[in-house]
């Protein structure tokens, strides 16, 4: 590995930690998923539903404080805020989670474009030096020539290599995005449809 970096050039080390961060941001993202995966609650969701459309509007708040799962922080906080409009307000609290959500994909495209630029970059460089050593040297040494040609050629299958890889992990969670903003879009509509019905069944008892 070391011998390959040597080879390479400076450029191997900025495609190093590229490389380097592009995994950390993947593992990162997989962990956050997990974690959400973990914390769903459907029952609660159900739940906090069902107390909405009966009118208890304070008690579904306060099951949904209490609660870590990311549909019930958005219920919740809309519930919450709701005389200030409730479809704004469950939809600022959806946007708030779709940002945690998209943290660092950012990095991970701009990974993705930057790795094969700076793979081009080395190898363009190695060119130079390796003409430059033609000059030097003559067509009687085309080993030095060749040889300079095939190392440069390392940072353009680095760059491109890293890119490839960073780009399943960036197609897979954008598309776990966009799947989840979907769901939250339905979701709200439902539930300003249930808070309508509360609101309704508030006035029935009054």
């Amino acid at each position: 590995m070391y011998d390959l970096m040597i080879k390479g050039g400076p450029v191997m080390w900025p495609l190093l930690a590229c490389s380097v961060v592009a995994l950390a941001v993947a593992a990162e993202r997989i962990l956050f998923w997990i974690m959400v995966s973990i914390r769903k609650d459907q029952k609660l969701v159900n739940r906090i539903f069902t107390l909405t459309e009966r009118g208890d509007f304070d008690a579904a708040i306060a099951e949904g404080e209490a609660s870590s799962c990311l549909v019930c922080r958005i219920l919740t906080s809309g519930l919450a805020h709701r005389n200030y409009g409730l479809v704004q307000s469950l939809e600022a609290a959806a946007m708030h989670e779709i940002e945690k959500m998209k943290r660092y994909l950012s990095v991970l495209d701009t990974i993705i474009t930057l790795a094969p630029l700076l793979g081009i970059l080395g190898t363009v460089s190695g060119i130079i030096v390796s003409f430059d050593l033609l000059g030097t040297a003559g067509i009687e040494n085309p080993k030095a020539v060749t040889g300079g040609i095939a190392q440069a050629l390392l940072t353009t299958a680095a760059g491109l290599a890293i890119a490839i890889v960073a780009l399943l992990p960036y197609n897979a969670l954008t598309r776990k995005v966009e799947k989840v903003t979907r769901y939250l879009e339905q979701l709200i509509t439902c539930y300003e449809v249930t808070v309508q019905k509360g609101t309704e069944a508030i006035g029935n008892r009054q």
